[in-house]
């Protein structure tokens, strides 16, 4: 997201102004994509150029096993060890037109640069010179952008696209992109897939592309995680699926992170995780990137980038919970509440480049890297996967912001993607390298670049690595908009209570806390891992059965207890009033001692707060670690609220 996005935030400033005066007007979007059907494009990858991968590249492919997945907040490989996300965005595919003019003309393209809908610079280096550049710049994973558009275009890219592969001569862009993730996984580079936008233009302001389902369907948006996860399924240095870029307003509407709308990014990036793990490739990172820009840019009228911050109260749950990560973007000339734009549409909000160091680092924590704390419901990766200027930028504040941001990042250790790659001497002097009509390479690596100070530091600084040690989990359940059953297992076994609204902890995680309002649920494996034994068996309570002769632990309520050796994994309400509780088989014995854990009235939860605040404004209660829930108590008395009101928390030891 380079400076063409000030251009069009100032189109909606002025766009919302107009608004205020005439709430009839509409909007234009741009292209649509066609309807060939995506299925049917040539689902058999080109490999065009994997004899090119050098014994170097063979080599550096061993260094790191997929997949991938996470330990708190780290990304580890299959061995469990530390994988640092150290990337660039090599972008192209996802389109560089900017909406107005011929097509075929670059002066209508990004930076003057027709990318033809293909990654940049095919025409100018060999894919093999490319990626040794690559490896010469110190990247290990590459972000690829895509467009929906792409998927289904048809007709080939022409020649001039291609001049430096030949070997792709006639090609459509899906092939195409097809050879260059085989080049890139064959030389040991990690590929996260990112469906950057709709159309194959230009973003990220009004443009068609605000949305997921700004110019198509939310089905057809998950249709197409599905085609493209499974394209790639059987090559395992695709590592990641990167769900949407820049979710943001359009000219009516904001986007939202729980309403349960058809514009809720909270609840479009579950639908799609829960397809690509259990559609196409349950080994597969899901990067969720948080919400850009609300609001209308003009003083006076609200107006924000939330970036990760709902995420502190309403966070994910995958069906794997070791495979999320979560994404923001920062750049020097956009701030907390400034859209970047000059002129017509700016507002009095600083840019971050108008910050200290103390309130920059102070804001990129806010916004984004309270997510990396350890023993939350939201613990994740956070990688940035776009930040950036420009080689010929000679302004002291966005040089100063560029050094401060590098040194966070490596003073954090954080996962990261450069914006761009790739791009055209002359043209983009955002790009890291830049290659002119002879080929010949320009940039960062090249010498009298001031980014490189930068950039050195961020590439070379302190790491960790090796083993990262398995870590407590932390996950929310949520029954706002409906059932919640995030565990495979009992999904495969059918509805346990139909008609209610379920929630189910994730396969390896135990029922650890609820509150008394809002449905909502905690679930971890601290202390004890994953508890439930082999097989399908489940209990469903309905009743207080299997509540022991003398053992009232909730006088005058109604228990829902588990059977004697299972514990909580999950619970349904019908209203506010609890339905059912979801007993498993324990795979140890389980102790028998047990406490009463009442939160109808405040909260209560264990001291040092351990998993975070799941349900805030609501009274909640929650087990110690070395505790398991083993029921649910609730009153049915007129007049009084129906939800949980207690837990009976055992010792997990006998």
């Amino acid at each position: 997201m380079p400076p063409r996005f000030v251009t069009h935030l100032t189109v909606l400033a002025v766009t919302a102004l107009v608004l205020t005066l005439t709430p009839s007007a509409g909007a234009t979007t741009g292209a649509t994509p066609t309807a060939t059907d995506a299925t049917a494009t040539d689902a058999t990858a080109t490999d065009a150029t994997a004899t090119d991968a050098t014994a170097t590249d063979a080599a550096a492919a061993d260094t790191w096993q997929p997949p991938l997945s996470t330990r708190g907040r780290y990304v580890v490989d299959a061995r469990g060890e530390r994988f640092r996300l150290k990337s660039a965005n090599w972008d192209g595919a996802q389109g560089s037109w900017n909406g107005s003019g011929s097509t075929a003309d670059p002066a209508n393209h990004h930076a003057g640069q027709n990318a033809n809908g293909i990654p940049l610079g095919l025409d100018r280096a060999p894919l093999s010179r490319l990626l040794a550049d690559f490896r010469e710049l110190g990247v290990n994973s590459i972000r690829l952008p895509f467009s929906n558009e792409m998927i289904r275009a048809t007709a080939p890219v022409p020649d001039t696209a291609v001049t430096a592969n030949p070997q792709l001569r006639g090609k459509t862009p899906l092939q195409i992109f097809d050879a260059v993730v085989s080049a890139l996984t064959g030389s040991g580079f990690a590929v996260i897939l990112n469906n950057h936008t709709n159309t194959t233009r230009w973003c990220c302001g009004i443009d068609g592309n605000e949305r997921w389902n700004s110019s198509q369907t939310t089905q057809r948006w998950s249709d197409d995680w599905v085609f493209m996860a499974r394209r790639y399924a059987s090559d395992p240095r695709v590592v990641g699926a990167d769900l949407y870029n820049e979710v943001r307003r359009d000219v009516f509407d904001d986007p939202n992170w729980g309403l349960g709308d058809a514009h809720d990014w909270y609840a479009a990036a579950k639908l799609a995780a829960d397809r690509i793990l259990t559609e196409a490739n349950p080994d597969l990172l899901v990067v969720i990137e948080g919400i850009n820009w609300t609001g209308l840019p003009v003083d006076g009228f609200p107006h924000e980038r939330p970036t990760l911050a709902p995420a502190r109260t309403l966070s994910h749950t995958l069906l794997r919970s070791n495979k999320l990560v979560y994404s923001a973007h920062f750049y020097g000339y956009t701030g907390p509440r400034h859209s970047g734009a000059t002129g017509i549409g700016e507002t009095h909000d600083p840019r971050y480049q108008d910050l200290s160091r103390e309130q920059l680092f102070q804001t990129l924590t806010d916004q984004a890297f309270f997510v990396t704390a350890e023993g939350r419901h939201y613990t994740a990766p956070v990688w940035i996967s776009e930040f950036g200027t420009g080689a010929n930028e000679t302004g002291a504040a966005a040089r100063t912001w560029f050094g401060n941001i590098t040194d966070y990042f490596a003073d954090r250790d954080a996962d990261f993607a450069y914006w761009p790659l790739v791009g055209w001497q002359g043209h983009d002097d955002w790009a890291l390298l830049r290659y002119d009509t002879d080929g010949r390479r320009h940039g960062i690596l090249d010498g009298g670049d001031w980014r490189s100070t930068g950039w050195q530091r961020l590439m070379t600084s302190p790491t960790r690595t090796g083993p990262v040690a398995p870590v407590a989990d932390w996950r929310m359940l949520t029954t706002d908009q409906g059932d919640d059953v995030r565990s495979l297992r009992i999904r495969a076994g059918g509805d346990w209570d139909s008609g209610a609204s379920k929630a189910v902890c994730p396969d390896g995680l135990r029922l650890a806390g609820l509150s008394h309002t809002g449905g909502r649920g905690l679930c971890t494996d601290v202390t004890a891992g994953d508890l439930r034994a082999a097989g399908d068996a489940r209990t469903v309570v309905t009743d207080e059965r299997h509540v022991p002769a003398n053992g009232d632990w909730a006088g005058g309520y109604t228990k829902l207890q588990c059977p004697a050796g299972q514990f909580l994994a999950g619970y349904s309400r019908r209203g506010e009033r609890v339905s059912a509780a979801l007993c498993v088989p324990a795979r140890t014995t389980l102790g028998r001692a047990g406490r009463t854990v009442w939160f109808d009235r405040s909260d209560n939860r264990p001291a040092d707060g351990t998993g975070g605040d799941f349900a805030q404004n609501h009274y909640k209660g929650q087990c110690a670690a070395d505790e398991y829930a083993a029921g649910i108590a609730f009153t049915t008395r007129l007049g009084s609220r129906q939800g949980p009101a207690a837990l009976l928390c055992v010792t997990l030891r006998p």
